[in-house]
């Protein structure tokens, strides 16, 4: 996640195993937020603490876009735990789905579970402490995704930690026919254009929401090329907004704008 902060941060103890060479887990609130970091004063995930449940950052809210093309999934998986926003969002709204999240550093998990409200594993809800390019390798996994949410970032946020298009083709290989993966791109950064053609390289269809104010930029890619029929989106997203207040007609301004002609 690629947003700066000025703060003053404090860093959570939480043990990790010696031979993992990850940056402290830390972090700073402020207005009524709770902010998570690895060290830095980048942002990888954010909680309002009133609402601990909503989903704080813009580009976050962008990355439940997928919502416009698939109104039940059967199984959701996040790559990279951040502060679990959108794991506890996909666990609440989608309650007839399995939601599993991959994430690295066990202290993130940790931090998840005592600061920032991830409930515990149950039969629905899976947080497994893993590589998430073992993950989307794995051929177990192939075939059995609807929605594929990557945010995957280390302390330096200088782009992706997993951009090639072995991942990207590992990703796709894990959807359904008709499944989406969405990621958290930094529009600023030469990174942008490298996982574009990456994931064009493996995606049927790859489409990018408008940057937003931060610098994020979200792209949906298909595994098979969907109609954009505007008025349906439209309805869709208004459907959306009165379960959800999230704001998903702006996201298909985004698709709309971003049409060729």
């Amino acid at each position: 996640m690629l947003i700066k902060r000025k703060s003053i941060e404090k860093e959570v103890a939480s043990r990790r195993p010696a031979n993992i060479a990850q940056a402290p887990v830390t972090i700073s609130e402020d207005d009524g937020v709770r902010y998570l970091h690895f060290g830095t004063r980048w942002v990888q995930g954010a909680m309002r603490l009133r609402k601990p449940d909503w989903l704080e950052l813009e580009y976050v809210q962008q990355m439940m876009a997928w919502m416009l093309f698939i109104q039940q999934p059967k199984h959701i998986v996040q790559l990279g735990l951040g502060a679990a926003a959108l794991t506890k969002f996909c666990y609440r709204h989608f309650p007839d789905a399995q939601v599993t999240t991959i994430e690295l550093n066990p202290s993130v998990i940790a931090v998840c579970r005592s600061m920032f409200k991830l409930p515990p594993d149950d039969d629905r809800l899976h947080v497994i402490e893993m590589d998430a390019m073992d993950f989307v390798k794995d051929r177990a996994n192939h075939g059995t995704i609807d929605v594929l949410q990557a945010d995957l970032y280390d302390k330096d946020a200088q782009g992706p930690v997993l951009d090639t298009p072995a991942f990207y083709q590992a990703c796709a290989n894990c959807l359904t026919p008709n499944g989406i993966m969405v990621t958290n791109l930094f529009g600023e950064h030469p990174s942008y254009d490298k996982n574009l053609e990456a994931m064009r390289s493996a995606f049927d269809y790859v489409q990018c929401l408008p940057t937003v104010a931060a610098g994020n930029a979200v792209a949906l890619a298909f595994k098979r090329r969907p109609t954009l029929d505007f008025r349906v989106l439209y309805e869709r997203a208004l459907e959306i907004g009165e379960l959800t207040q999230l704001p998903a007609r702006q996201w298909v301004n985004g698709l709309k704008l971003s049409q060729p002609g």
